[in-house]
């Protein structure tokens, strides 16, 4: 049974809720109580891998009716209260607030790029026959893609292209730091190999934006081996790539550990800007698994950390300056960022940091902003308080 506001009325605005109940239908209900899902109210759920996918089905079917509900598993939640773990969080937007088409392209790997584009630009059709004018200002895309798929390159070019200039901003599904088994949520089904697709216009001012608080050193690290297909580093300089890696940091091998690696990521330049790739493990051969594509002759930088508490504020009071004072920011945040912000003591600092900017969202396993596929950055669609003029 789909809940309603007491009163009888449609819901409208924006509403944000989370549930810490360990049993998958429970949780379901309790968040369903505080989004109020309806026909025509989009709801979005971001949900820890320890609720059991057949179970959630389940509990999203009850609940959820035939609201257009969209998500993923995560790496951990971000909900009204900042980080959360072993949750639901979620959030929903009635028809006062955007207006939107969304869509699912499953069997990733056996697509090409121009049927990506083609799923992305028939998305933006749909909703153009019923505005005269997409631009910019008013629309935007919100991308879910299975964070093991290693597709995720490819479907964000693919998608950009295909949306016209609507910037686009997302995430990739997580495990925790599992790695076994991600998926994206399409109308209350859990799908891997799969990507969501959500493309709108909003009827109150809006703000896409990404930050990362890494600056490049002077130490290079050439990719001279690898495999690309397995995002896998084989050789950095010419020598194994965890022992060159380790190296530059001044450590042993057998020192490299997540929290190393969250505080370490490398750099490369595209269009004039550095972008972070980050390193999910080092391999008992010696070899280095990534977070993004990677291939033979980049040129690496050992990344600097600046101050993540001063980067995130600056870029969630920007967003929210920019929509006049956000009620909704629908955030990526890398699962590495967290790890980071754990391991130096900040974790309740940057969870706060998203409560008070009324984040909802959760920690992936790698964002994409625009057309990039993207390691170790925050990315978010802010949404204002009151309507556009």
């Amino acid at each position: 049974m789909t809940p309603h506001p007491a009163n009888g009325a449609p819901a409208k605005g924006i509403r944000v809720g989370e549930s810490h109940d360990a049993d998958a239908t429970a949780a379901a209900r309790q968040l369903a109580g505080e989004l109020v899902p309806a026909p025509d109210r989009l709801s979005l759920v971001f949900a820890s891998s320890n609720y059991a996918p057949e179970q959630l089905e389940a509990g999203f079917a009850e609940a959820f009716g035939r609201t257009p509900l969209i998500g993923c598993t995560t790496a951990g939640e971000i909900g009204p209260r900042g980080y959360q773990q072993a949750s639901l969080a979620g959030a929903s937007l009635g028809d006062d607030v955007i207006d939107f088409e969304i869509g699912l392209l499953d069997g990733l790997d056996r697509l090409d790029p121009h049927c990506m584009a083609a799923f992305a630009r028939d998305l933006r059709n749909v909703l153009q026959a019923r505005h005269s004018r997409l631009d910019s200002l008013s629309c935007f895309a919100f991308m879910l893609v299975d964070g093991l798929c290693g597709r995720e390159e490819s479907v964000a070019r693919a998608f950009h292209d295909g949306l016209g200039g609507i910037p686009l901003s997302g995430g990739s599904a997580g495990d925790d730091l599992h790695f076994v088994d991600t998926r994206v949520i399409y109308k209350g089904r859990l799908v891997d190999n799969a990507a969501v697709l959500l493309v709108g216009v909003s009827h109150r001012p809006l703000e896409v934006f990404q930050t990362q608080h890494f600056a490049p050193t002077d130490a290079r690290l050439i990719v001279t081996g690898a495999i690309p297909a397995e995002r896998r580093v084989t050789e950095l300089n010419g020598c194994a790539a965890a022992g060159e890696y380790a190296h530059a940091l001044g450590l042993d091998v057998a020192q490299l550990t997540p929290a190393v690696f969250a505080a370490n990521p490398v750099l490369v330049r595209i269009g004039g800007a550095d972008f972070v790739r980050s390193i999910q493990r080092a391999n008992p051969d010696g070899s280095l698994d990534f977070f993004c594509a990677i291939d033979r002759g980049i040129v690496f930088k050992i990344a600097h950390g600046e101050d993540l508490l001063t980067n995130l504020d600056k870029a969630l009071d920007a967003a929210s300056g920019a929509v006049g004072e956000a009620e909704l920011i629908l955030g990526c945040d890398c699962i590495l960022r967290r790890l980071a912000a754990t391991e130096t003591g900040l974790s309740d600092q940057v969870g706060q940091r998203f409560a008070d900017a009324r984040v909802v969202g959760f920690n992936t396993f790698g964002e994409q902003f625009r057309g990039l596929h993207l390691n170790q950055t925050f990315t978010g669609i802010a949404f204002g308080r009151e309507p556009r003029r």
